[in-house]
């Protein structure tokens, strides 16, 4: 039998398995919410109450729906995040650089994030783009920049590769022009001369009079490489004083192919191959001693894999915080039912039954947690836009994050679990004696 339950749930569609799940988390609230009400109709009453303490109430109704609302966008926003790193990463097949760290070198590559790396030599290029596999080998160099963009010296070639067809002006075709991303602080036709390094560390003026002339901008890739400007490798060779990768047969030429004599080296090489299979191949064949192939997608894997477990952390730590904020939530109901506790005991001096008076004080404090939870929804859809919006500027990595399924399943079980909490204000405001109440 288990096994037929477990084929059965496998052949459900996905949507069909989120919406049993939405349904099964909300169940134990339901069934509550049957039993307590079990041939009552304390709603008139309930009502009257929410709108004598409406004040009171809806500040009860913020708090729950802050607590939720933070807690499905910063999970979405992970989500978001995540989709957002792979889709930065889709025209990255294949990196060789020098041994190291295969995350800090996709960092540099990838995500354009400076660092010192060791460079490979003009035979390690030559080698690679003469494979018979390789269908584009292009040397990505950086330690540039201008205004906080990265200058990166490449060739044509990856640049189409990169943007596909620009979306305005052309390809560079000499030593001094520039192609720039989407969201550079430039137009085409506009001139600048580069700085050394980047970041605070940026050198002002030590490439005086080594300018370049915009002459075409990317399409947005939503990644960092639309704050990139793109100039040819051999510009970025020649403004620090070294060989501009070819010999005096070729001088003033641009792409490939290199001399190995004259080729200063590369910190990384993008390699790609017309099939899906050969570039496991190439990567096999260049990781060796001298070399490191690795797969972006899969270093990307890895850390998604640890995002995975900071994902069930930050969960817990949701839904632990928005039960904090309930418990809270419900110390306030069971001091707010003092306020009410006169009419309360009249109910029961008339002759009301002890589970009408239960179902009354369990039906409000259910009410501002129904509330709260369904404004906690639109409170997260505007935190996971606020959020992305800022991820995106401070990393450049387009994030549209937005509320799927697993918020709402999220929301779906802390409402069950803070509606069998209810259940303790309603005890406590039930045991209170009837004749001192009606004194007071």
């Amino acid at each position: 039998m288990p096994d037929a339950v477990a084929d059965l749930w496998q052949s459900l569609p996905v949507m069909a398995q989120d919406i049993a799940w939405f349904v099964l988390l909300l169940l134990p609230a339901l069934v509550v919410g049957i039993a307590v009400l079990a041939g009552y109709r304390p709603f008139a009453l309930v009502g009257a109450m929410l709108w004598r303490f409406r004040w009171t109430s809806l500040l009860f109704v913020a708090l729950i729906a802050v607590s939720v609302g933070i807690g499905v966008g910063l999970i979405a926003q992970e989500r978001g995040l995540r989709q957002g790193t792979a889709r930065a990463a889709d025209k990255f097949d294949l990196i060789v650089t020098a041994p190291g760290s295969e995350v800090t070198m996709m960092m540099a590559a990838v995500y354009l994030q400076p660092v010192d790396a060791p460079l490979l030599s003009g035979a390690v290029y030559n080698e690679i783009a003469a494979h018979d596999r390789v269908s584009l080998a292009a040397p990505i160099a950086f330690g540039d920049s201008y205004r906080g963009a990265p200058v990166i010296g490449t060739t044509a070639d990856f640049v189409s590769h990169l943007s596909g067809d620009l979306a305005t002006g052309r390809l560079f075709a000499a030593h001094g022009e520039a192609v720039i991303g989407a969201r550079v602080a430039l137009d085409i036709g506009d001139s600048f001369e580069p700085a050394h390094g980047a970041g605070p560390a940026a050198e002002e003026g030590a490439h005086a009079g080594a300018a370049y002339s915009v002459v075409g901008r990317m399409r947005p890739s939503g990644s960092p490489w639309d704050k990139a400007i793109l100039v040819p490798v051999e510009a970025v060779w020649a403004v620090h004083g070294l060989p501009d990768g070819h010999g005096p047969q070729r001088d003033g030429a641009l792409g490939p192919p290199f001399d190995a004599d004259y080729f200063p080296g590369a910190p990384a090489i993008l390699v790609r191959a017309e099939e899906l299979w050969a570039n496991y191949a190439l990567r096999s064949d260049f990781t060796r001693a001298d070399t490191m192939a690795f797969f972006p997608g899969a270093v990307l894997a890895q850390l998604h894999s640890l995002l995975g477990d900071v994902r069930q952390v930050m969960s817990v730590m949701a839904i632990v915080t928005q039960v904090l904020v309930t418990a809270g939530v419900l110390a306030g109901l069971v001091i707010l039912t003092r306020l009410f506790s006169r009419r309360l005991a009249l109910l029961r001096a008339l002759g009301a039954p002890r589970r009408f008076v239960f179902a009354v004080v369990w039906s409000y404090a259910a009410a501002l947690i129904g509330a709260g939870a369904a404004l906690g929804i639109g409170v997260g859809v505007a935190a996971t836009a606020i959020i992305s919006r800022i991820v995106t500027a401070r990393t450049d990595i387009l994030v549209r994050a937005s509320l799927d399924w697993p918020e709402l399943h999220l929301v779906a079980g802390f409402v069950s679990l803070t509606v069998l909490l209810a259940l303790v204000p309603a005890f406590i405001a039930l045991n209170r004696p009837v004749a001192p109440e009606l004194r007071a």
